[in-house]
């Protein structure tokens, strides 16, 4: 299995399993590219997205509403 940086799978590990199943497959794109970060819309709502940014460096995450 592919090593995520720290902070993905720091975020992966504290939301539902059911979420970070669904929102993985983008923190595998990151992974791969190593190029940009991760961007979270919707966090805390019914309606999360999951998209790598290329405003955020490699390994970090971030959220926005």
């Amino acid at each position: 299995m592919t090593q995520l940086p720290e902070a993905y799978q720091r975020y992966l590990d504290r939301i539902g399993s059911a979420h970070a199943e669904a929102l993985r497959p983008v923190f595998l794109e990151s992974v791969a590219e190593r190029e940009h970060g991760v961007l979270i819309r919707g966090a805390g709502t019914h309606y999360v997205q999951a998209l790598v940014d290329e405003r955020i460096p490699y390994g970090e995450v971030r959220e926005e509403e």
